[in-house]
């Protein structure tokens, strides 16, 4: 039997629903999933494999009109995303009219990769809305092949695997069969703790925060973990610490518990947080964090 593989990138805006999609492909909670937009900042990739085939997601960022040096290092991401995949994964959901970047339509348009446009969020409209949506689509996308699903509710989740199968390329596997990303245990820690921030702040706080794990020591029945929340702001450092530490061991705990069930081993987590002033705006400080 032919072995089929390639690269999937998903694209679209923030809050379509990517994320719950990718984890619902993988089977694994890879990627970040809060209420808030603009939560994933790196390609998460994430990797499914069959006797006959492997495919080698990726979930970008959400595409955004750049504020700061950090979007600007996002949407290269994106812009990415359109040059190293075999298939492409548009993803727009019900609600969606315009696109922030309006270049996205004509380069989806434009390669000769196969693009399929998944209209997400369908448990949340009538039927007449969604044949609506399928027809704009239709109308906006000259080649894409369109799909409807509900990701959150893992309804035709599947059809979109066997979709993207059925049109991957002859190639043998790109990965060993039994890898699951490419990133390493550290990011997942960090993001873990990111995730638990965008969960418990509001406003600023979330979005001028980054994650550095310092150290990652793994003992016979223990794994100890130093990690590091940088923020903009000595007023933004208060409120991640909380009055006498309370609300930094609060993130800790809820960080710590993902942790233990995501490493399968019992976790101790140091929680520091330090200024950086503007790093989001400064090139040095984004490449030290690995933007």
């Amino acid at each position: 039997m032919e072995h089929k593989a390639g690269f999937v990138n998903i694209i679209g805006s923030p809050n379509v629903g990517k994320s719950t999609l990718m984890n619902a492909l993988v089977g694994e909670k890879l990627s970040i999933i809060t209420s808030k937009a603009q939560t994933t900042r790196d390609r998460i990739m994430g990797i499914v494999n069959g006797d006959d085939f492997q495919v080698v997601y990726s979930d970008t960022p959400g595409i955004i009109k750049p504020g700061y040096m950090l979007h600007e290092s996002m949407m290269r991401s994106v812009d990415t995303a359109f040059t190293d995949a075999d298939v492409i994964l548009f993803m727009t959901d019900i609600h969606e009219t315009t696109l922030k970047d309006s270049t996205i339509i004509p380069k989806l348009n434009k390669i000769k990769l196969p693009v399929l446009c998944l209209i997400n969020k369908i448990d949340l409209a009538e039927q007449e809305e969604v044949a609506k949506k399928i027809a704009y689509w239709q109308s906006q996308l000259e080649k894409a092949d369109i799909m409807v699903l509900s990701a959150l509710n893992n309804f035709n989740v599947e059809a979109v695997l066997e979709k993207v199968i059925e049109i991957l390329p002859p190639s043998p596997p790109y990965f060993p069969k039994d890898q699951l990303t490419d990133k390493p245990e550290r990011f997942f820690i960090a993001e873990i703790i990111r995730e638990k921030i965008f969960e418990r702040y509001k406003k600023e706080v979330p979005y001028s925060s980054a994650v550095v794990v310092e150290s990652f020591k793994e003992e016979k029945k223990l794994i100890r973990i130093r990690a590091e929340i940088i923020v903009e702001r000595d007023t933004q450092k208060g409120i991640i610490i909380g009055h006498q530490g309370k609300a930094l061991k609060k993130i800790g705990t809820l960080a710590r518990v993902k942790m233990e069930r995501f490493l399968g081993k019992k976790v101790f987590l140091e929680l520091y947080v330090r200024v950086n002033k503007d790093w989001r705006k400064n090139d040095r400080a984004l490449k030290n964090l690995g933007y």
